[in-house]
């Protein structure tokens, strides 16, 4: 649980509406706790006028009794019905306050995890796969968002109900009311036990889940590796295996929740049955009314989905730490690169390595080792080599992808590491050997380092890159 706990800034932010929600549930139960009164005393006047309907027999009095009492029990459900669409009515407020926060701290949670992914570094890029980073923000979110709505609003849904219902019923008869809430000890016993299985157990579930999304990603990604190879049986089997081990530890929390739905239901059951007998005694000796006892089946009756939910609830929410732990790994992560400069400045171009030295922290290869050269403004150079040589290395140092681990670099001489990156990025054309467009039109991958690039620009670097006239046959051009 202590990892939810990254979620209260989000509940301060959002203050207003689930504040408004717990009065909108509290009322909701309120006027839903008061059906079983109204219920109650129709059927205790039901119950002593019939003695006295049967005492009139086939006098004029008994008509009036029978008129007279059509028309309570009338006012009666009128009134059972009126108690229910007033409850309706703040049970749709109390969807439109809970479950709309929900969805806004889903939204910033999503922003706040792809902000952060835009931050770290390239190294941390290598050492996480793709589908793990895609599954933390889509799936992992998705669980926490079920924990931030549904299991939050039945939540406060049962502890006000519970409250209201039983504070009802000790009002009619406390010895009633401790043996109907005689096998929640057991209730909360259960709940502990299969609480700590579920938040085990759904741990591993979306690790398994995080493998799958990798691996299908870098099949697709290497989908011509893969063909080239004749490998896509192979990897189809590969694919169907994980899903398999996915299936069987899916169905081990399946069978756990499984188990846990039934006790509930006994242990209502057996509320139910403590409620017929204890109070058919307590009627016999006077102690409550008939009526009594339909009150006390119904609030038995009310508490047995929030009490069954319980399980639910705290699947919910096991299901949401564990996402929520896998989250917050990424999210404690702290860039290797940090921005130490926020001023805006003019760069010229000077460039000095200083017996620069570069090693790979994710495999040890060392790339670069005591490189030295001094590169005025306005000044070519070209860096030639085998592959693995360094030469991008060298590129990505010069833009700051990565720290140097000896010597240093200089730009305009200044130390790389006190530039502001913003600017040094910006002012530095870097085209990398990886190809790669954005789901969007041709044009905006064109500007895509200078959004504000009109369509002229757009087609005169076209043009330089020599494919204007290949976009121009395009269907849709540019």
């Amino acid at each position: 649980m202590k990892e939810l706990v990254v979620l209260n800034k989000y509940f301060l932010r959002y203050k207003w509406h689930l504040l408004f929600g717990i009065i909108f549930v509290s009322l909701s139960n309120y006027f839903r706790v008061l059906q079983p009164q109204i219920i109650r005393d129709a059927l205790d006047l039901v119950i002593e006028n019939i003695g006295i309907y049967n005492i009139t027999e086939g006098t004029d009095i008994q008509q009036s009794i029978n008129k007279e009492l059509a028309e309570t029990l009338l006012f009666f459900g009128a009134t059972v019905l009126v108690l229910a669409l007033i409850m309706g009515i703040f049970m749709y407020f109390m969807r439109q306050t809970i479950i709309v926060m929900s969805r806004l701290i889903e939204y910033d949670l999503r922003k706040d995890i792809f902000s952060h992914y835009e931050e770290l570094d390239l190294g941390f890029y290598k050492k996480n796969n793709t589908g793990d980073l895609m599954a933390r923000i889509s799936e992992d979110v998705s669980k926490v968002r079920m924990y931030l709505g549904p299991a939050l609003l039945y939540g406060i849904n049962l502890v006000s109900l519970f409250i209201l219902a039983i504070y009802s019923m000790v009002k009619v008869n406390l010895n009633l009311t401790l043996w109907v809430l005689a096998p929640l000890p057991i209730l909360s016993i259960s709940i502990y036990y299969v609480s700590n299985l579920i938040n085990k157990k759904s741990t591993i579930i979306q690790t398994q889940l995080s493998k799958l999304n990798s691996i299908a990603q870098e099949v697709y990604s290497g989908i011509r590796v893969v063909k080239s190879y004749v490998h896509e049986k192979p990897m189809a089997h590969y694919y169907e295996d994980e899903c398999g081990d996915y299936r069987t530890k899916s169905l081990e929390l399946a069978r756990v929740n499984a188990f846990f739905h039934p006790l509930m239901i006994v242990l209502i059951g057996t509320s139910t049955l403590l409620v017929l007998i204890v109070g058919g005694i307590q009627v016999s000796k006077g102690l409550i009314t008939p009526g009594n006892i339909a009150e006390f089946i119904i609030y038995v009756n009310m508490l047995t989905w929030p009490v069954t939910a319980l399980g639910w609830i705290s699947s919910l929410i096991q299901q949401a730490a564990a996402s929520q732990k896998r989250i917050n790994e990424f999210m404690h992560t702290v860039p290797a690169i940090q921005n130490q400069n926020t001023d805006q400045y003019l760069i010229k171009g000077g460039i000095t390595f200083s017996q620069v030295g570069f090693t790979y922290r994710d495999t040890g290869i060392q790339a670069l080792e005591d490189i030295s050269f001094m590169l005025g403004p306005g000044e070519k150079m070209a860096i030639v080599g085998r592959t693995g040589s360094g030469k991008s290395t060298l590129a990505d140092l010069i833009v700051r992808m990565y720290d140097v681990d000896k010597g240093s670099i200089k730009i305009d001489g200044m130390d790389i590491r006190y530039h502001n990156l913003q600017e040094l990025r910006k002012q530095i054309g870097y085209v990398t050997q990886d190809v790669f467009l954005f789901s969007d039109t041709v044009a905006k991958n064109i500007a895509f380092s200078a959004s504000e690039a009109t369509q002229t620009e757009i087609e005169q670097n076209a043009e330089h890159a020599a494919i204007h006239t290949e976009l121009k046959r395009l269907p849709e051009g540019y």
